[in-house]
């Protein structure tokens, strides 16, 4: 059995991005901090897709993917490797962290950042999001 993780200290950055494409074969893909896409993603776009979603239901499902993933890369675990553990802890933070600070206007370029106590996102949002891991997770 797994640790649970320390949720109260940890600090995930707004990084990665939804980006929007002008390509109907890729209308949005998910890219990582570097800027890279990840492909995982790009995979599973391609499947809704296929099964006749339309863009704003990937768009919809890409924006709790990139929740996901930042919340993976700020605890330092591979997409293919989080456990059913990861999930949970990333339920239980969507709880408590709330929504995420964003940089002010005047120094855009700072990076936002989660820390506990933000606005609670609403139930729908974190059991939409738990629906979009599940989907894309399964094999």
């Amino acid at each position: 059995m797994e640790a649970s993780r320390d949720l109260s200290a940890l600090s995930v950055s707004l990084v990665g991005e939804l980006v929007a494409t002008d390509d109907p074969w890729e209308p949005f893909r998910l890219v990582d901090p570097l800027g890279a896409p990840v492909e995982g993603v790009s995979d599973f776009l391609r499947d809704l897709q296929g099964a006749g979603r339309p863009a704003t239901t990937a768009r919809s499902y890409v924006m709790d993917l990139l929740r996901w993933f930042r919340f993976l890369w700020a605890v330092e675990v591979p997409w293919d490797r989080a456990t059913r553990s990861k999930a949970r802890d990333f339920s239980r933070w969507l709880q408590v962290a709330g929504q995420p600070s964003r940089p002010h206007w005047r120094r855009p370029d700072e990076i936002g950042r989660w820390v506990a106590g933000g606005k609670p996102y609403a139930p729908s949002v974190r059991i939409h999001s738990e629906t979009v891991i599940y989907r894309s997770c399964r094999a």
